[in-house]
């Protein structure tokens, strides 16, 4: 009886473990069945039931999740696993204390004479930081952190448990400073991979972080690697798929093939299909097809064939029918989910409408927001000031600029020169000065930012016209006059401009030096005997001016009058 009981106990392990490992594999229809099957042959089986709320969960359905656990602790009250399941719930409910409380009682109530279960630990720090993401930010990321390592630090003879703690501490880190513990992150999931070689996730997880980084060559290798430990990991297969879609179609079916063969029987799994239609730009096939997968799921398909629809209406030009499907992906796609390009797709179908062009600008922000590199970022800016500038709207531009600034290391002088056009462009004087001015300091040799801070001075300098733009204009002929046969062009320019403003300003001595300035820089005769007929004129008045009596008391200068 006892082998007998044995046997039975294994057999039972066994399926656990399979149905845990098909959810991990994004096979969640074939876990949920598992779970079903354990928990309808012994209702009072807590692992079982947790994993059943967790498959719930996994298919975003808060409401199946929460009747599981809702109805098992009715009968199993102080279940640790159930209550930080129905706290995982809570939180997605928006109700944070509620969460906290079950957890903290999870803590509690597990506790032994050796401290914290490490597997409650893991579960609570996995449920916290599933939820959790940096726009909603629903429960205590650094809480789940903190658990998480103190799970890591505990003596574990479960090799697997052991390095699901592993791989969840990494995520927890991952969120908690996105873009920053990148190396705390790989180096947890190398070692959930060194402690369970068999184990396929970390080593997925590692290849989605060199996918943010855009290292192509490791994402690829970590992805096959994954597939090498388990080779039914759909998720690889997928994210295999989508890479090659973009650069060998042949390839990239093959592992379309592959992931149809190793994923759950679902009318969904044609959206890889329908996106090689998308990369071969049969776009009324992609439309039919994503469409048709609306209908067969009951208008309830996963957020990203909103966003094949998009992008497909998109690329026919059509961005009246875009804007309906990106609106309808950024309701319902989880904010973690929502890739930076996401946000330029979103940005180039708001900047086709007239009088959504703020929106645009946002979309661009949060794209260079949501990535975590400092090339996507630029990538980024890159395209939404070609943008911009082809539609010339200049003060979005200019935005973006002021972004690029920021987040580049070494401005280029075309960096700071079309930053300080595109101010100039958009009438934003003040910021364009700065920009010239700062391109004298860090590139003094360079013409361009003498001109464009003589340029920007004249549109701010008028109410008092010698405060800024004489002295930048001096600044500007210094420059110049280091070459004055390649800069000849430039002198008449500024010269006539102090001509016309000391004349405005009634003197009349600096008037008279610069006509003779702009005269030898003439070339036309009958010009430059205009300017001289000015200079007699002037000259003449001068003397007449010069030759009168000083009033009584007074000083008197020249151009008083």
């Amino acid at each position: 009886m006892t082998a007998t009981l044995l046997m039975v106990t294994g057999v039972k392990a066994q399926s656990l473990q399979e149905g845990i490992q098909d959810l991990y594999s994004d096979r969640v229809e074939s876990a949920k069945a598992v779970f079903e099957k354990l928990v309808a042959s012994n209702p009072n089986n807590i692992e079982a039931t947790y994993w059943l709320g967790q498959a719930f969960l996994k298919k975003d359905d808060i409401a199946g999740a929460k009747g599981v656990y809702d109805k098992a602790l009715t009968t199993s009250a102080n279940a640790p696993l159930l209550l930080v399941g129905k706290g995982q719930v809570d939180l997605e409910e928006n109700k944070m204390q509620d969460a906290r409380q079950r957890f903290e009682s999870a803590l509690t109530i597990s506790k032994g004479r050796k401290g914290d279960d490490p597997e409650i630990l893991n579960a609570v720090g996995k449920a916290i930081t599933e939820v959790y993401d940096h726009i909603d930010k629903k429960g205590d990321i650094n809480f789940a952190v903190e658990k998480l390592q103190a799970a890591s630090q505990a003596n574990v003879k479960d090799v697997r448990l052991k390095a699901d703690i592993l791989l969840n501490l990494a995520n927890a880190l991952r969120k908690q400073k996105p873009g920053e513990n990148g190396g705390e992150v790989f180096k947890n999931l190398v070692e959930a991979t060194r402690i369970d070689p068999t184990y396929p996730v970390p080593a997925y997880r590692n290849g989605m972080l060199f996918q943010s980084q855009r290292n192509w060559e490791m994402f690829v290798e970590y992805m096959n690697t994954a597939i090498t430990k388990d080779p039914r990991f759909a998720p690889a297969y997928y994210e295999l798929t989508y890479y090659y879609m973009r650069v060998d179609v042949e390839k990239a079916k093959q592992y379309a093939q592959k992931f149809k063969e190793s994923a759950d029987a679902d009318p969904q799994n044609a959206y890889l299909e329908y996106s090689m239609d998308w990369a071969l730009k049969n776009y009324d096939k992609a439309i039919a097809g994503a469409k048709d997968i609306i209908a067969k799921t009951g208008g309830k398909p996963k957020p990203k064939v909103y966003k094949l629809l998009a992008d497909s209406y998109v690329a026919k030009g059509d961005t009246v029918s875009a804007k309906q499907y990106v609106d309808e992906y950024f309701a319902k796609e989880k904010s973690e989910e929502i890739k930076p390009l996401d946000y330029t797709l979103k940005a180039n179908i708001y900047s086709a409408i007239p009088g959504q062009e703020g929106v645009a600008l946002q979309s661009f922000l949060d794209g260079i927001k949501s990535d975590t590199t400092e090339s996507g970022k630029l990538d980024i800016l890159k395209e939404g000031i070609e943008l911009f500038r082809k539609k010339q709207q200049s003060k979005n531009e200019s935005a973006l600029y002021a972004k690029l600034l920021e987040i580049k290391p070494k401005p280029t002088i075309n960096d700071l020169f079309y930053a300080t056009y595109a101010n100039y462009k958009a009438a934003q004087f003040g910021p364009a000065y700065d920009l010239a001015k700062r391109m004298t300091t860090e590139y003094p040799d360079q013409e361009y930012g003498w001109e464009w801070k003589y340029n920007t001075a004249i549109m701010l300098d008028t109410a008092k016209m010698d405060s800024l733009a004489i002295p930048a204009a001096n600044e500007w002929l210094t420059f110049i006059r280091k070459d004055s046969a390649k800069y000849a062009a430039k002198f008449p320019a500024v010269y006539g401009y102090l001509v016309q403003t000391y004349n405005k300003m009634k003197d009349y001595e600096n008037t008279v030096a610069y006509l003779v300035l702009l005269k030898d820089v003439t070339a036309d005769p009958a010009r430059k005997e205009s300017l001289q007929s000015n200079i007699d004129q002037l000259n003449d008045y001068l003397k007449k001016l010069r030759a009168q009596p000083k009033p009584a008391g007074g000083t008197g200068s020249a151009g008083s009058k």
